[in-house]
């Protein structure tokens, strides 16, 4: 069912001393009570590339980028200006963002790394996708860094049959998924377990389609894993299953929490619970976000966005993703379906609530799925994909995401009308701005130039309340009137003013 795009809107009036709206009081506690993300909307200055980024990973300061590309370029520069060749792999300062000389190329196949890992020591990069050389060096689409030097590493060479698409470590293991079915000419079936210096394990699971995804929750013995397969080890479990992460046999099986149409495609862990982003084609199908319990293997909560989830991560109890996620109506916080997409979100771990973080991107190149992969480094949310914008402003492949200060003002500044009301009453009205990381703004009405009122309103993109001030003047009297919208750190520049004069009746005062 498509459901409208019109916003609801809510009609307020006040006085010059006191405003109150019912929305406000309505819906001001959920966001609150749900939590607050630890990152800003503003993006940092980002590098760039020329292609699509698939893949990121963070180790000792340093985030290393995987994908189909061939140069890179400075935040800023435009496509073919000042550009540096990086093969499909790149390395930046996680903190300030720079450029690192670490770099390789990687060609052959289909020319593509789709996916890095660090060891949890930080000492070893694990690199995969579909690739048959990097430099000169002949390789079978997974091979493994120093991080010390960036050195190609002589242990780890496996030879995989078919594309890599996800990397897990642990202190003893190297888990692969992909689209093999051969490794180092035995049979392992989409996904394979090694020693960190690249033997193979006996580890089976024998899975019968693609695997996109893997995290190992070491805690409580159990590799869970995601893709578009159906079965594993002869179970059915539809694109999401629980491992021991020594053999391979099934832990747990999820089958009835994704439709067959659908396909897990990110894996993010906390303390507790394991998160999913799915991504399906066709109707009916499932395109959000799961969380799911590790102790119990039981549902803690479902969304019920649409719109391919590429990524997700947890940093701070909540649950960042990237997707093109639309029609989030049923979904605490949520949005009705509308004309944009929102390609970025930020969720409670603890009840699924949209939190008010909406910075955006557009849909980009290729698939025009927008974001593909996201990455915690420390305090810094680096974001990459196909997307050629964020915030509306010229952005290819990558982005990051600040603990702030919050530097973005609020997005289209109100215009004003008014209306002569009589005996001495003027009526101000203007529809309600928006901003990326604040639900409530305040607006600073200036009579004359001396602020008289400052009511405050909560909106988002997608429901912007029409307002209304009343200001009580002279009879006769003759002002000027503006305003201004603020987030409590950035204020818009002021509205051009409106001259009013305060008639003793009734009757329109003027427009802008």
């Amino acid at each position: 069912m498509r459901l409208s795009n019109r916003p609801t809107r809510y009609v307020t009036t006040a006085s010059a001393v006191a405003f109150l709206t019912a929305a406000s009081l309505v819906t001001a506690s959920g966001a609150e009570v749900a939590g607050k993300p630890a990152v800003t909307a503003d993006p940092l200055s980002t590098w760039q590339t020329d292609g699509i980024v698939w893949s990121l990973a963070y180790a000792g300061g340093v985030v290393y980028v995987g994908g189909t590309f061939d140069h890179v370029r400075p935040p800023g520069a435009k496509p073919n200006e000042k550009e540096i060749a990086r093969k499909n792999f790149a390395a930046f300062d996680a903190a300030t963002g720079e450029l690192l000389p670490c770099t390789h190329s990687f060609t052959g196949g289909s020319s593509t790394v789709r996916a890095l890992k660090a060891s949890p020591d930080g000492k070893v990069l694990y690199v995969g996708g579909s690739f048959s050389h990097v430099g000169k060096t002949g390789v079978a689409s997974a091979v493994a860094l120093d991080t010390a030097d960036c050195s190609l590493r002589k242990d780890f060479r496996p030879a995989m049959s078919a594309p890599v698409h996800a990397i897990e470590t642990t202190d003893k293991e190297v888990y692969l998924g992909g689209a093999f079915t051969f490794v180092n000419g035995e049979t392992r079936n989409y996904i394979a377990s090694f020693t960190p210096a690249g033997s193979l394990l006996p580890f089976r699971a024998d899975l019968d389609g693609t695997v996109r995804a893997i995290a190992a929750a070491t805690e409580h013995r159990k590799l869970i894993v995601g893709g578009s397969f159906n079965r594993a080890g002869g179970e059915r479990s539809r694109a999401l299953v629980a491992l021991n992460p020594s053999t391979g046999s099934t832990v747990a099986t999820y089958h009835r929490w994704l439709p067959r149409r659908s396909s897990v495609k990110s894996l993010a862990l906390d303390g507790n619970n394991f998160y999913l982003g799915a991504e399906g084609y066709g109707t009916g199908v499932f395109d959000g976000r799961i969380a799911g319990s590790l102790s119990d293997d039981s549902m803690v909560w479902k969304d019920t966005c649409l719109g391919a989830t590429q990524a997700v991560v947890v940093h701070k109890e909540v649950l960042y993703s990237g997707s093109h996620a639309h029609n989030c109506f049923d979904t605490p916080g949520g949005f009705p379906e509308h004309n944009n997409r929102q390609h970025f979100l930020a969720q409670s771990v603890h009840n699924k609530h949209i939190l008010h973080w909406f910075p955006d991107s557009n849909g980009g190149l290729g698939e025009t799925a927008g974001p593909r992969a996201l990455v915690m480094a420390k305090d810094i949310l680096w974001a990459a994909g196909e997307f050629t914008e964020v915030n509306d402003k010229p952005q290819q492949g990558l982005t990051r995401f600040g603990a702030g200060p919050d530097t973005g003002a609020p997005e289209e500044a109100p215009r004003l009308t008014a209306t002569d009301s009589g005996g001495g009453k003027v009526t101000l009205s203007w529809r309600a701005a928006w901003d990326r990381d604040d639900a409530e703004l305040k607006y600073l009405i200036y009579r004359d130039g001396r602020l008289v009122a400052s009511p405050t309103q909560r909106s988002t993109s997608w429901d912007r309340p029409d307002m209304q001030y009343t200001d009580s003047v002279a009879p006769g009297s003759r002002h000027k009137y503006a305003i201004a919208v603020t987030d409590g750190d950035n204020t818009s520049t002021k509205s051009a003013t409106i001259e009013v004069t305060a008639a003793a009746g009734a009757q329109p005062a003027g427009e802008l």
